[in-house]
């Protein structure tokens, strides 16, 4: 199951605070990404502290990411994962 999503922001706690709420989202909607949220998160929040403070310039932040299991889904989303990935970029873009 996968997720991807973007958001973009005038600072960088603004757009750490929007992909947490964005994960959110794929949680609620696919509850099995509850088990990688902390990883992903991690993640983005990573690349967006590479970044250097710039009050002239918004944050784009691209997160995307899937787990996979073998058997048919459990409701409760404890699947054990046979595959996962997470990754995120983050760069400064000119607001218009």
């Amino acid at each position: 199951m996968s997720y991807s999503f973007n958001v973009q922001a005038a600072s960088k706690a603004s757009a750490k605070e929007l992909v947490a709420a964005k994960f959110d989202e794929v949680v609620a909607s696919q509850p099995i990404h509850a088990r990688d949220k902390a990883a992903a998160l991690a993640n983005a929040n990573a690349v967006i502290d590479l970044l250097v403070d710039d009050p002239t310039h918004e944050i784009s932040v691209s997160v995307n990411g899937y787990v996979g299991w073998q058997e048919v889904l459990r409701g409760d989303g404890s699947n054990p994962l046979r595959a996962a990935s997470v990754s995120a970029s983050a760069s400064y873009v000119t607001v218009t």
